[in-house]
């Protein structure tokens, strides 16, 4: 999840929890916040986090849920890598894999970008091969401090 519009932070930790009121879903953990520039675009600076859920939606059912939130929090698309008001990926959805028209899982461009690959190192471990950290770690990455808490949720292990 990214944001760099508005209360970009306030957004992201709202996200999280209209995450957790979406039907038979749960959020687990999510990685601490993350500082990056803007991917292939001008901008303020984008602010990023990974949430690890479980759901019993279907991925295109949980892709039109996190479209819907993008849409609460103001999301607008004028043309590709827009600023934004909060922007949802779907990465991974366990072991599936889909190739549809709207939704391709894992995201094709996923292991190309430190704003996703070291969140979700936080929160998915076995997921993140030391390969794929070295292959994003000349990108510029900021960790920042402390925590940004939701209730129950677990957040990353280094956040506050």
């Amino acid at each position: 999840m990214g944001a760099n519009l508005g209360d970009a932070v306030g957004t992201l930790a709202s996200a999280c929890a209209w995450l957790s009121e979406l039907p038979a879903t749960t959020v687990h953990a999510v990685s601490g916040l993350y500082r990056t520039a803007p991917w292939q675009t001008q901008g303020p600076d984008f602010f990023n986090a990974v949430a690890a859920v479980d759901t019993r939606l279907t991925a295109p059912d949980l892709l039109h849920a996190l479209l819907a939130l993008e849409l609460r929090a103001g999301r607008e698309r004028p043309y590709r890598y827009a600023p934004r008001t909060l922007d949802l990926d779907l990465l991974l959805f366990g072991s599936a894999c889909v190739d549809s028209v709207v939704l391709t899982v894992p995201h094709p461009r996923m292991w190309q970008r430190a704003f996703v690959v070291v969140p979700l190192s936080e929160v998915a471990p076995a997921c993140v091969s030391t390969q794929a950290l070295r292959a994003v770690q000349g990108q510029v990455i900021e960790r920042l401090p402390g925590g940004w808490p939701v209730e129950g949720v677990t957040w990353g292990p280094q956040a506050g």
